[in-house]
């Protein structure tokens, strides 16, 4: 090459603009959309990954570890992608933020301690919980206190004891409103009595959260879509793109790992 052919930056091309990055990113997402492959997830996932860092940073600076607190953003990205349809005309962070915040308050709802509980009977807490998921899946519904006794080898004393430490460990005023965003809301108080078709799935969703840091994203996106939205495997095959038999694998093997981490504290 001659000596008068140096590298000239001047002529490399610019850097896309942010008119040629929003083009890419709305030009990704419909081909999500319409074909569901993982690799234009994983892409959508890297790309959209700093926005839900930024909006897990807001809840830095406290008792939760800011790696735990991105896990819990990267659910919700992952989420947000699954369920995001550009043909409804609204933007991607538009639609995406609302679904990564819930997705970190609900985490710190069912992860932070308002009240001071000793540690044995967290661990107790955490024990049980963790049997009532692996007792669930063995089971499809909720066991009994006997068996979960049984599992754990406690008393039933100790296992109701650690299911109402469990339930009395967050404490929320019945003034509150229910929507946190909107104090105009119903209060919490006026809620009481009303039967929640989700009831038997809070010890699942309490005790795979407790895990979840150990697990890939693709596992922790699998079990969120069966013990959060209550889907079934082939529901959760046709949302994240692979076999139900493999979306099955998958599960089995999520489970292993929160029951061995159960077993080795």
């Amino acid at each position: 090459m001659s000596a008068d052919r140096r590298h000239d930056p001047a002529s490399e091309p610019p850097a896309p603009g942010a008119a040629e990055v929003l083009a890419e990113d709305e030009a990704l997402l419909r081909r999500y959309h319409a074909t569901r492959e993982p690799a234009v997830r994983e892409e959508l996932v890297t790309r959209f990954l700093p926005f839900a860092r930024g909006l897990a940073m807001r809840y830095a600076g406290g008792a939760e570890p800011t790696d735990d607190l991105m896990q819990v953003a990267s659910v919700g990205l992952i989420a947000a992608i699954d369920r995001f349809d550009p043909g409804r005309g609204v933007g991607f962070p538009a639609f995406a933020g609302p679904t990564i915040l819930g997705e970190l308050r609900r985490h710190f709802r069912d992860r932070v301690w308002t009240l001071r509980v000793p540690r044995g009977l967290q661990e107790r807490i955490r024990i049980v919980e963790g049997a009532i998921t692996k007792l669930s899946n063995e089971l499809e519904r909720s066991p009994t206190v006997s068996q979960v006794a049984e599992q754990v080898e406690f008393s039933e004393d100790e296992v109701l004891e650690a299911l109402a430490a469990g339930d009395a460990r967050r404490t929320v005023s019945l003034d509150q409103p229910t929507a946190m965003d909107d104090p105009a809301d119903t209060l919490i108080g006026e809620r009481i009595g009303r039967a929640d078709p989700g009831f038997e799935l809070v010890e699942e969703r309490a005790a795979l959260r407790s895990g979840m840091t150990g697990l890939t994203d693709l596992e922790r996106e699998v079990l969120r879509l069966r013990f959060v939205e209550d889907l079934t495997q082939s529901r959760i095959a046709e949302r994240v793109g692979y076999s139900q038999m493999h979306v099955s694998r998958i599960l089995r093997r999520a489970l292993d790992r929160l029951r061995e981490g159960s077993d080795n504290p």
